[in-house]
């Protein structure tokens, strides 16, 4: 598993591991029924066909149980889903403007940079823009993808609670280089943060 970086980064690999988790239940359960009914109800044992009639509580039961599942699983990926769609008020503001191939990260003194520098535990809010085509902004470690399409306000957001560096990718076909289109989170402490962000 890929490290987990951010505040949320534990409730999407949870949404992740029971929907996982629901499809393989689901897919031992068919399977073994499926085998077991084939076996079962073979024209060997079975040589002449037989109706058979509903069953309107079987029907029923299995109507409401994938239903409630269907909605467990939606309101597990909109509650994460709003988490990250709803940036905190006093979140420091980055602008991140992506390009064939590349990203540009400009900050409120009007810094700019290729990689993006972030202090550790503080709000980070990356309002996402393009140049030209379609982009798509992806830093696996903090479990956050988000498009940046031109003339179109896409924002994200994070909080990144460990020190260190983070691929972060564009996840968006994006024309011959796309592959290449990639650079760094360098999550630093709030010192080394002010010192790189007021420097020359």
């Amino acid at each position: 598993m890929i490290a987990q970086a951010t505040n949320f980064a534990q409730n999407v690999d949870n949404t992740f591991i029971i929907i996982v988790g629901i499809c393989v239940f689901f897919l031992v359960l068919i399977t073994t029924l499926l085998i077991t009914f084939a076996i079962k109800y073979n024209k060997k044992r079975n040589p002449k066909a037989v109706n058979i009639h509903g069953n309107i509580k079987l029907e029923i039961i299995w109507t409401i149980i994938p239903t409630l599942i269907v909605l467990y699983i939606f309101w597990l990926g909109w509650s994460d889903y709003i988490e990250l769609a709803t940036p905190p008020k006093d979140a420091m503001v980055i602008n991140a403007t992506a390009s064939m191939w590349q990203w540009k990260f400009t900050y409120s003194n009007g810094k700019q940079a290729d990689t993006l520098y972030v202090p550790v535990n503080e709000n980070i809010k990356i309002k996402l823009n393009s140049t030209d085509v379609s982009h798509s902004f992806y830093i696996p470690a903090f479990r956050i993808k988000r498009d940046a399409m031109p003339n179109t306000n896409n924002s994200t957001w994070f909080n990144a609670e460990k020190l260190g560096s983070y691929t972060l990718f564009c996840a968006e076909y994006c024309g011959l280089n796309h592959s290449k289109m990639y650079t760094e989170v360098k999550v630093v402490t709030k010192d080394k943060f002010n010192n790189w962000l007021n420097s020359e």
